[in-house]
């Protein structure tokens, strides 16, 4: 169960304010009786209605899923290739889709889930949620291109946000390293096009962790539900936990 305006918030009728006006404005309906009070709480078997139009009140879901290669982060796609949506098996019953993306060829964390309001607030910038990704970069990095990095570098003519970034190792016969960079932006292909900007072309690049949350015990092509405690942790980060 889950109160009511959190469940018009996520499926996408409006914020949760918003939708806290709606309700005592008297324009909401649960199972054909009007609802001004805000203490409501609503399951998926109940029947919402706002100015007398039906709202989806399927229950929120969070996944974590440890993306492979050559599968890319959309509900579809149009080059029928296969997507994060086909790696669900049938006991997801609820649509979820990506938070973010990763490149086709890009692995590792990406979250899935229903709850819109979520989504948003862990995508918005302004939130900055720390993402970890390792790459395998040409070349190895000096001192002070890692610096240039924790400083900030310039991409598409703009300057990224500073950035923890960290030599892993190098092989200095294949002239080959592995760089650590923790970034809060998500622009496309930002991490690429950070390594590229200080002379680095990413060859491999795997996103670690998202916020807290890391890929231990989770292989490539698989996933798990969040843990209620993740789910409230991650509401936090994302300044949804009230």
């Amino acid at each position: 169960m889950e109160r009511l305006q959190k469940v018009m918030a996520h499926a996408g009728v409006a914020s949760r304010r918003s939708s806290e006006k709606l309700i005592t404005s008297g324009h909401v309906k649960v199972n054909g009786q009007t609802v001004t009070e805000l203490g409501v709480k609503v399951g998926k078997h109940d029947q919402v209605t706002v100015d007398e139009m039906p709202i989806q009140t399927e229950m929120p879901i969070y996944i974590l899923m440890n993306k492979p290669r050559q599968v890319v982060s959309t509900v579809s796609d149009d080059k029928h290739r296969k997507t994060v949506i086909d790696l669900l098996d049938d006991e997801i019953k609820e649509r979820v889709y990506p938070v973010g993306r990763l490149d086709y060829d890009t692995t590792g964390l990406i979250l899935l889930t229903n709850d819109g309001e979520l989504a948003n607030q862990l995508t918005h910038p302004k939130y900055e949620v720390d993402k970890t990704y390792v790459a395998k970069v040409e070349g190895v990095p000096t001192n002070e291109e890692l610096k240039n990095l924790r400083k900030g570098v310039s991409v598409d003519g703009k300057r990224t946000a500073p950035a923890h970034s960290k030599l892993l190792s190098s092989d200095d016969k294949r002239k080959t390293a592995i760089v650590s960079l923790t970034i809060h932006e998500g622009k496309n292909h930002q991490v690429k096009k950070m390594l590229q900007a200080i002379g680095h072309p990413v060859m491999k690049l795997k996103r670690e962790t998202y916020a807290f949350l890391t890929l231990k015990g989770v292989m490539p092509g698989e996933f798990r539900e969040l843990k209620p405690e993740e789910v409230k942790e991650l509401k936090r980060v994302a300044k949804l936990d009230n």
